[in-house]
């Protein structure tokens, strides 16, 4: 299912095909995939309050289908309102349902590995990209028109999603796996649930938002300019600068399992601070390394992993400090910092662009934003059992 959604992530690879078919400018174009990040993290809310209620299979059920259709219906684009509606409403949509059902599940289902199992999980997301990106950009496009790689897409994804939704289940009240015991794990989570309003009411929940708003603005900022800054150092080619992206996102998927994994030993907090702080030097090192194809995709590695890290790490740290029952719509309060960053992240590097045309403003102004990230984590506790701490 992640597999499928994660293709938000490709949104690229379509702004130069429509931009040149209906003569659009890139603000146009970037605002598509503004609505559908302001969706995806809004909508992630009411899902996971579904998700808790009645299980996953409804919130991916209604998830895969909207992410089909919105891909299938891009195909009948004429206008770029009717493109807000089908990709940026129905698709944000989409992946805010089927995106609720994972990292629930998954904390569920392995709390012994619960770092490794909710990466895995959501590495599929990130991977997304460096499949159907390139697929759609060499092959389809090319191949097919513009029109018939959306309808195309819209049916792999159909089938795809429809596959993971009736896989995905909760388990029984009181499972437990074989040999884990609760109370050898009792310092790895919290020993109570808290209610939505109780999350909202600790010190740790706004010190993290903004850590994880802030981190992943700093991420995206560099992101969004990524293909373009490729292309002025001389990394031109669609097969070049599609292998930019593959690397890319390689790095989110990674970055997502291996730091869930990591998190399981060394805690969900140091692991966040240790990504971020190595995000700082990342952002700079990538500017730097200008020409040299090697140390360009190495830093681009380096940079998606620490954005992925956070995408991971954050959901399975709020299932540990305030509980997995109601695991759905607590993440998807903290998930709205994502949906912030996506709004801000692109935007600031666009802006300091367009105003100083040059790249390294962007790539310093996200170093900056990812060291007030750190000292948010740096700040950041777990939470007391009282709904005060």
């Amino acid at each position: 299912m992640n597999l499928a959604l994660g293709t938000l992530y490709g949104w690229s690879v379509f702004v130069a095909p429509l931009e040149a078919r209906f003569g659009w400018k890139r603000a146009d174009t970037s605002m598509v995939f503004t609505i559908a990040v302001i969706v995806f993290a809004l909508s992630f809310v009411v899902a996971g309050r579904i998700q808790d209620r009645y299980g996953p299979l409804v919130c991916s059920l209604i998830g895969g289908t909207l992410v089909s259709l919105g891909f299938f219906l891009c195909a009948y684009t004429e206008s770029l309102e009717y493109l807000f509606v089908c990709f940026g409403v129905i698709g944000g949509l989409g992946n805010g349902f089927g995106y609720a059902t994972p990292i629930p599940v998954m904390a569920k289902w392995f709390p012994d590995k619960r770092g490794l199992a909710v990466g895995i999980a959501v590495g599929g997301y990130g991977a997304g990209s460096a499949i159907f990106g390139p697929l759609s950009q060499l092959k389809l496009i090319p191949a097919y028109g513009l029109p018939a790689t959306f309808q195309i897409l819209g049916a792999i994804f159909f089938v795809m999603t429809m596959v993971g939704a009736l896989l995905l289940r909760n388990p029984p009240a009181g499972y437990r796996p074989d040999g884990w015991s609760p109370a050898a794990a009792k310092r790895a989570e919290s020993a109570r649930e808290f209610t939505p309003g109780e999350m909202l009411r600790t010190r740790t929940f706004y010190l993290m938002w903004a850590g994880y708003a802030l981190g992943c603005s700093a991420g995206l900022m560099v992101i969004s300019q990524l293909v373009p800054f490729a292309t002025s150092v001389g990394i031109a080619g669609a097969a070049l600068s599609t292998m930019t992206l593959v690397v890319g996102a390689f790095g989110n998927a990674l970055g997502r399992i291996l730091s869930g994994w990591m998190s399981d030993r060394l805690g969900r907090i140091n692991v966040l601070r240790t990504m971020i702080g190595i995000c700082v030097v990342a952002m700079p090192a990538l500017y730097a390394a200008g020409t040299s194809v090697v140390l360009l995709y190495l830093a681009v590695f380096v940079v998606y992993w620490c954005y992925g890290t956070q995408l991971s790490v954050n959901g399975v740290a709020a299932a540990d400090f305030w509980g997995v029952k109601n695991a759905g719509v607590n993440y998807g309060f903290l998930f709205t910092a994502w949906g912030v960053a996506g709004i801000i992240g692109p935007r600031i590097g666009g802006v300091l662009y367009d105003r100083y045309h040059d790249y390294q403003y962007a790539f310093y102004a996200a170093a900056g934003l990812a060291a007030v990230a750190l000292l948010c984590e740096l700040a950041a506790k777990r939470p007391a059992l009282s709904p005060q701490g």
